[in-house]
């Protein structure tokens, strides 16, 4: 069966253009065996060079003079050859034929993976180990024709105004100028970070966030790499149930699970907190445990807060092996993570550390990225949280934008955030220093508060 079917393919490949050229960057030589593996190799090497079709002659003048072939893989070429050009015997369906090529190389692409995994696990991979081994099955996965040809300016503009004017789903924030300058919350599919430095307020943004967007009754996933699961959920009980985190201890356990309980019942959503070693963890190992939370708890997050990206790993990075400078491996964290993002649908929320030039700063900007300047490069909205003696005082965090794709990082530049510490707790707070912020219409809460006018909180 298999055998006809690589036959069936080659054929197409000689006969039909149309197919040829849909079909042949998405075939590779792997997915063959034996003397079809080497005549499709023939083809790509013709259409490469003379970006036609070969005839049957050319075909057969190209193997006459290869030295690929031994006596055996000649006479089976010479044998195979009437039998893929006969244009008569056969009538496939051309969707049927695209849909069954598809199939076919995404099986021979896990099969081909699945045997590479066995000689790495065996120790018998020159290169490889077994790092390497949930790339090489994504990879596999993911295999798939890509049927479109791109957005025609002209011809596609009533698709193009429908989007400018259609809603996006967004996840808002329950403070007032982050949602003007995303345009309402964080769309799905992208990476936002914070900037600070240590003590500042990363870690206290994240746990805030994610305890408001479960209030929303949303489903939450947070990452720790850098505290404990329970130091996290500390500070998520300090926010949702307004008590001071030193205070947390002195409550009676009756009482504690009184007031949880009462979140509970306030909110559809759920919250799963995991708890990493630093630098041990990658995208891969995150993909892992959405498929188990999916499998085992159906649970599925609307967004992924991971604490921090530095102590990430890379999952592409660890397969290579060898020494890699930093730039290029913070990049493939945040390309790895903004995949992520994407592969799943929803927003990833993290945060990255400062330079020690940054730190000391009262005024960070991009090149106080630590390790990377390729991280701004991926993330799609990226601001600095920024603190000093006289905020502090002030009960204020400053926050600056360094990127965003959202909308005019020029609006709304700097703002400042009311903090509680003790509580872990973000708020509005008033901007009134001239040319810290615009005076732009205020974010419309209208529908934020019509989808969740059922939910209340003491």
């Amino acid at each position: 069966m298999s055998n006809n079917l690589e036959q069936l393919v080659l054929r197409h490949l000689l006969i039909d253009e149309d197919y040829m050229r849909k079909v042949l960057p998405f075939v590779k030589p792997d997915y063959f065996q034996g003397v079809t593996r080497q005549l499709f190799i023939e083809i790509g090497k013709f259409v490469a060079k003379y970006n036609k079709l070969p005839t049957k002659e050319a075909f057969k003048i190209e193997i006459d003079q290869s030295d690929r072939y031994n006596d055996d893989q000649y006479t089976a070429a010479m044998e195979m050859l009437p039998n893929i050009f006969d244009t008569t015997s056969d009538k496939s369906d051309k969707d049927w034929l695209e849909d069954t090529t598809e199939k076919w190389c995404q099986d021979r692409a896990i099969h081909n993976a699945i045997m590479e995994s066995i000689s790495i696990i065996d120790g018998k991979h020159q290169t490889l180990t077994k790092n390497a081994l949930p790339d090489l099955l994504q990879k596999a996965l993911a295999v798939t024709f890509d049927s479109s040809v791109g957005h025609d300016y002209i011809e596609n503009v009533e698709e193009r105004y429908d989007f400018y004017h259609e809603q996006e789903e967004r996840i808002p924030f329950d403070i007032e100028y982050f949602n003007r300058i995303t345009k309402g919350g964080l769309p799905n599919k992208t990476l936002n970070i914070a900037l600070a430095g240590t003590g500042v307020g990363k870690s206290l943004f994240m746990c805030h966030m994610a305890g408001n967007i479960l209030s929303q009754g949303r489903n939450v996933l947070y990452i720790t790499m850098e505290m404990a699961e329970e130091r996290i959920a500390e500070r998520i009980d300090a926010n949702l149930l307004n008590i001071p985190i030193d205070q947390l201890e002195n409550i009676s356990k009756p009482i504690f699970k009184s007031k949880v309980d009462d979140i509970a019942a306030k909110t559809n959503g759920k919250l799963i907190i995991k708890e990493y070693p630093t630098g041990a963890a990658n995208s891969s190992h995150f993909r892992a445990l959405l498929n188990e939370l999916k499998l085992k708890r159906n649970f599925v997050p609307e967004i992924i807060f991971i604490d921090y990206l530095n102590i990430c790993s890379s999952a592409r990075m660890k397969a290579m092996g060898g020494s890699i400078n930093s730039y290029t491996y913070i990049k493939a964290i945040a390309e790895e993570l903004r995949g992520l993002a994407v592969e799943f649908n929803v927003p990833v929320v993290s945060a990255t550390q400062t330079t020690r030039t940054g730190y000391t700063s009262s005024d960070p900007g991009l090149e106080d990225t630590s390790e990377s300047f390729g991280l701004p490069a991926t993330a799609d909205l990226m601001f600095a949280l920024i603190s000093s003696e006289e905020l502090e005082q002030q009960g204020q965090i400053m926050v600056k934008q360094l990127k965003n794709r959202y909308n005019d990082p020029s609006r709304f530049k700097r703002f400042v955030v009311g903090v509680d510490r003790s509580r872990m707790r973000l708020f509005d707070a008033d901007n009134p220093e001239e040319g810290v912020v615009d005076d732009s219409p205020a974010f419309d809460k209208s529908n934020v508060s019509e989808r969740f006018k059922d939910f209340k909180m003491e």
